[in-house]
């Protein structure tokens, strides 16, 4: 490890480790640390993501697959079911992955592409010189050491200190994250192409029950509640538990996860003079699904291009950091704010108001309807107070 570099990236997940990458690619020396003896160690989700642009950042390779998906459905407390297909039956919609695999491929990527990777090293604070951030302390095998750098950039997960020891506000109210409690389970009767969502709060109060095919067999079944929820009727392992006794009486659990999802529709700012954060550090996970695979993607390539352009015209300020805000509200930002209206719609709803619009679409043609975008302008159609909330400019996102 040098004493010094252009950029240090903080958390090896997928935004830290295309960060790293595109940095690195636009000719920045990068240094990658993760606090963990491995990339990919420590899931917290439930490990699904969308195929489009999925190529961009990773070869499509079968190690990292866990299952293809096709397909889904949406059951609510009456039974009522949705379901949504592709328009081709070969159609591939998304993939369940095998995280710890994928994480890994992500960060070789960075490492070929010249990022310095180092795990078992925790960053303990920042170097602030003149009030600018000037590099990053780090401790690794019980050595100190602090290295210089321009450029810090957080991907420190949901409990992001880097972005809180550069003075940014990443405090979440209960309202704005997702407590959640995931089981890898065997001996499951599923179907290995359709994920699964159990929406209402019979099942989880703010949030939904899921079903992830990992296999043969072999499913991610977890739950996610809203925060503010949590009070009203048990911990979300009590919820998920009774689930599994109804619909997976013969499974086996072997293997447990659990953690917070941001909800909140992201930060309000995301940089400063020479701190971007990415993925969960910024709060850049969907609102209404939870879904952070894709944003960190996104958020951490153009963090990286960011940081490659500023270290060429040695500029650093707060002024220049503020393209990567720019670069992720056009990219990113509306989507999570169409979503977060959805979010804030759908926990006010009662069950018997989700039974309602479920019945209303039951047995519609949702073939081809695979994308929140969509659904929501079929959903508009039904509910008028939808359609106001959101407003007509939200629906061509």
């Amino acid at each position: 490890m040098k004493d010094a570099y252009d950029v240090i990236v903080v958390g090896g997940g997928p935004a830290g480790a295309v960060a790293a990458r595109y940095a690195a690619e636009g000719g920045a020396s990068v240094l990658l640390i993760e606090k963990r003896q491995e990339v990919g160690d420590s899931i917290r989700c439930a490990e699904g993501v969308p195929v489009e642009n999925l190529d961009k950042y990773l070869d499509i390779e079968d190690r990292w697959i866990a299952a293809p998906i096709k397909g889904a459905t949406i059951y609510v407390p009456d039974g009522t079911s949705v379901k949504m297909r592709t328009g081709d039956e070969n159609q591939i919609s998304g993939y369940i992955l095998e995280r710890k695999i994928f994480d890994r491929a992500l960060v070789e990527k960075a490492a070929k592409a010249g990022a310095e990777v180092y795990t078992k090293t925790t960053a303990t604070g920042l170097i602030i010189e003149n009030g600018r951030i000037a590099g990053v302390k780090i401790k690794r095998l019980g050595m100190e050491k602090d290295v210089a750098a321009n450029i810090v950039i957080g991907a420190d997960g949901v409990e992001s200190k880097v972005g809180r020891w550069a003075g940014l506000d990443t405090t979440l109210k209960l309202s704005d994250i997702e407590t959640g409690v995931q089981y890898l389970m065997t001996n499951i009767d599923i179907d290995e192409e359709n994920i699964e969502f159990y929406m209402g709060n019979q099942y989880a109060p703010g949030g939904y029950v899921w079903v992830f095919p990992k296999g043969p067999g072999r499913a991610n079944v977890g739950i996610g509640l809203l925060g503010s929820k949590i009070k009203e009727g048990g911990r979300p392992i009590d919820y998920l538990d009774k689930f599994i006794e109804n619909r997976f009486p013969n499974g086996k659990i072997i293997e447990m996860n659990y953690g917070g999802v941001p909800v909140s529709g992201g930060m309000e700012k995301i940089y400063g003079a020479g701190i971007m954060l990415v993925g969960d550090a910024g709060r850049l996970t969907d609102p209404l699904t939870g879904g952070g695979i894709k944003h960190a993607l996104w958020s951490g390539e153009l963090a990286g291009i960011t940081a490659a352009e500023a270290v060429k015209a040695g500029d650093f300020t707060e002024k220049f950091m503020k393209k990567y805000q720019k670069a992720w509200d056009d990219k990113g930002g509306k989507i999570l704010s169409r979503d977060l209206i959805l979010k804030n719609y759908y926990i006010g709803m009662t069950d018997e108001e989700v039974n309602k619009i479920a019945k209303s679409i039951e047995g519609m043609d949702f073939t081809g309807v695979l994308e929140v975008g969509k659904l929501v302008k079929i959903l508009t159609s039904i509910d008028k107070k939808l359609l106001l909330k959101l407003g007509a400019n939200q629906l061509g996102l």
